[in-house]
């Protein structure tokens, strides 16, 4: 392979080294904003020189040309306004990523023990953590990522304040709150049969399929199984493998395994570059609510309401 990544879609040793600094990304962002290198420099606490040298660095590491300076100020060009698009993401992502590092580098003296479900862990809580550090900054959270048993588990034995649990029924037992649905995809790799598809996959088809699955007690596979049941009558056949992470199941997919049904949120960046593929399903209801879950009859802790506030916000 020559573009840097393995079959899997895993990057190679080469695209690691190709990475742009986040500090000159930043940079860059602010010349966009201030139409001036000097005035970015200033906010950035840099001279001048300082800052030219650094731009010029990232154009050489990009191989492409994202200002035109003139004597008047300095403005993207056409490449460059599409780089500053995907920057301000790059940079909130990697926001939200020091978020959840920090929360799961926290003790049990923190302020909130959180619980979550392992795709609402990887896709939807740095964020929501990066919004309560900016509203409540002395805030400390602790987070353990689990399957959704086990998160309500841990609620119901006082050892989280506050759980997240993605599966067509609620837990029993806990308070339950609907913070937002979400929606499973059945995909494949691009050389799958079902790829080439001109009319959705009945239910009875993806039923009567061995798949690539997460764990049992997995929100995902449990709302499969539920989901299937309710359209249908009978659950899915047993899987052809059973993986303990989203990231494990959609390598498996992409080698060719087997087709998965998975989360949008986990399988978003991979159908938008073509790693993976969605088979439209006909005949069955895929999409489920996720919650936020307490023990009932206890006094709420206050970064936890606040939590659930900015989790039913959405985007």
């Amino acid at each position: 392979m020559t573009d840097g990544h393995s079959r899997n879609g895993a990057p190679g040793a080469g695209t690691y080294r190709s990475w742009p600094d986040l500090a000159s990304l930043e940079l860059f962002l602010l010349v966009v904003e201030e139409g001036s290198i000097g005035r970015a420099a200033a906010r950035a606490g840099l001279t001048q020189a300082s800052a030219s040298r650094r731009l010029d660095t990232l154009e050489r590491e990009l191989g492409l040309p994202l200002l035109l300076r003139t004597t008047g100020g300095s403005r993207p060009t056409a490449q460059g306004r599409t780089v500053a698009g995907w920057s301000q993401s790059v940079l909130d992502a990697a926001r939200d990523l020091t978020g959840g590092v920090a929360a799961l580098r926290r003790d049990r003296r923190a302020t909130l023990r959180l619980a979550a479900s392992m795709t609402v862990a990887e896709y939807l809580v740095p964020g929501w953590l990066a919004r309560l550090r900016d509203r409540a900054p002395e805030v400390e959270v602790a987070l353990d990522v689990l399957n959704s048993e086990e998160v309500a588990q841990r609620v119901r034995d006082g050892d989280a304040d506050l759980g997240f649990v993605e599966s067509l029924d609620a837990p029993h037992g806990l308070d339950r709150l609907l913070v937002r649905q979400d929606r499973l995809v059945a995909v494949v790799a691009p050389g799958h049969p079902w790829a080439a598809r001109s009319r959705p996959l009945p239910a009875r088809t993806l039923a009567g399929t061995a798949l690539v699955t997460r764990e049992r007690g997995s929100g995902t596979r449990t709302t499969l199984e539920q989901a299937l049941r309710l359209a249908l009558g009978t659950g899915p056949e047993p899987p052809a493998l059973e993986l303990p992470s989203n990231a494990a199941v959609k390598v498996a997919v992409q080698s060719g395994a087997a087709p998965a049904v998975l989360s949008e949120l986990a399988v978003a960046a991979e159908l938008a570059d073509g790693r993976l593929r969605e088979v439209p399903v006909a005949g069955v209801d895929l999409h489920r609510p996720l919650r936020a879950v307490r023990r009932p009859h206890t006094r709420p802790v206050p970064p936890a309401d606040l939590l659930v506030r900015i989790a039913a916000e959405g985007e």
